[in-house]
């Protein structure tokens, strides 16, 4: 069977206090993942490309960002927004009314996906709190991943709300190698606004006694920080209830030259979006990485400490060298599952099957809904291509299909 990225049974074990006092939400995390691995039985003729239920909303709500992250295919080195207008870009944004229609319509035909919200910054996107709070009372689980931007002070919503996952890009364990990595627009020192993040909902959860929002620490694996990862660890273990490694999304010149090629022959244009992924962030010390990766694994065993997750989740010096040299390798994820689950919304409202390499849409949210799109003959004919034909040269690198 093909490869599933998967929710490690430590992570839900130590998590399950959490949750238990909000079972509609662990009742829909197990959906997802069962799904997953029981994706060829539910699909016998994924070969059509039709899908079932909607199980992930994924709104990449804004492209404005405060930050110029060096492994960010958006804003990064290489990222494919450079030279972009920015206030074309803000005005091109859904407004949070028409987000609530859609999430009714959702709503109103049976789909009730756990919706998860990214950026550019996310809390940049003006009215983002009441998506939140909106998005929870349709009883859509609601995640979000931020730099941590303006979550100090609307810490006390977050968790009334409540969230259920708050995702902060932690990339160093101190100031100096944080914002080296993170550098901010006029050398704003982000460091401190995860610090400020982290006490201000740790207070709130104290304060409403409630056990939401998780707290998760998200770290991008880089050069400049993969001699740190044990730090990252020790740094926040106290203050983060799970911990993920990246090993980071980013593919090489000759894959994504052959991408542009065999979508081209699949679609009839060419795809220019990859080219904000291509990059060289690789470590130069297989052997370090893999010590300080299975060193926060053995750390984490114990019941009382905050569990970690790899994505993908490789170990092992012959398989790291191998994810970072040879972008051919897709280590056994052979399906992408996410394009018959989750919708993939840029900030104009463009619908995507694709999170990372999203040239290929099927429609618009300010003129259709969801529900319209999902199973259109333009949709339909992206999932029947990679059912038949099989995965494309960027998929072997995509958080769509091994971070999912």
């Amino acid at each position: 069977m093909s490869s599933r990225s998967r929710i490690a049974l430590g992570v839900i074990l130590k998590n399950f206090r959490r949750l238990a006092k909000h079972p509609w939400i662990a009742t829909k995390l197990a959906t997802i993942q069962s799904e997953k691995w029981l994706f060829n039985l539910l699909y016998p003729q994924a070969q059509t490309g039709r899908a079932n239920r909607i199980r992930q909303l994924s709104l990449r709500i804004t492209d404005i960002c405060n930050l110029r992250c060096h492994t960010c295919g958006q804003w990064g080195d290489q990222g494919f927004l450079h030279g972009r207008n920015l206030r074309e870009l803000k005005q091109s944004e859904v407004s949070p009314d028409r987000y609530l229609e859609v999430f009714r319509d959702l709503a109103k035909h049976g789909h009730h996906p756990s919706m998860y919200l990214w950026g550019g910054e996310p809390m940049l996107y003006e009215g983002s709190l009441e998506l939140i709070e909106a998005a929870t009372e349709l009883r859509f689980p609601t995640a979000i991943a931020t730099n941590g931007t303006r979550v100090a002070a609307a810490a006390e919503r977050i968790v009334r709300a409540p969230m259920f996952l708050l995702q902060l890009s932690i990339d160093g364990h101190n100031a100096a190698l944080h914002n080296q990595a993170r550098p901010g627009l006029g050398g704003a020192d982000n460091f401190a606004d995860i610090e400020a993040a982290l006490a201000a909902v740790g207070e709130a959860r104290r304060a409403q006694r409630s056990t939401l929002p998780l707290v998760a620490s998200l770290t991008t694996i880089s050069q400049a920080n993969f001699r740190h990862l044990v730090d990252i660890y020790e740094t926040f273990r106290d203050r983060v209830d799970l911990f993920v490694f990246y090993l980071s999304w980013w593919i090489d010149e000759e894959r994504c030259t052959a991408h542009e090629a065999d979508f081209t022959r699949r679609f009839g244009f060419k795809p220019t979006l990859p080219r904000g992924w291509v990059g060289g962030w690789r470590p130069d010390d297989y052997q370090e990485l893999d010590r300080q990766l299975k060193t926060v694994l053995a750390r984490s065993q114990a019941l009382s400490a905050s569990a970690v997750t790899i994505i993908p989740s490789l170990t092992g010096v012959d398989n790291l060298r191998a994810y970072y040299t040879d972008h051919s390798n897709y280590f056994g994820f052979s399906q992408c599952i996410s394009i018959f689950q989750a919708v993939e919304i840029d900030s104009n409202g463009d619908l995507s099957p694709c999170r990372d390499y999203h040239d290929y849409v099927v429609g618009n949210i300010k003129e259709a809904t969801i529900t319209e799109l999902w199973n259109s003959p333009a949709y339909q004919k992206f999932r029947q291509s990679l059912a038949t034909e099989g995965l494309m040269p960027a998929c072997s690198r995509c958080c769509g299909l091994m971070g999912y």
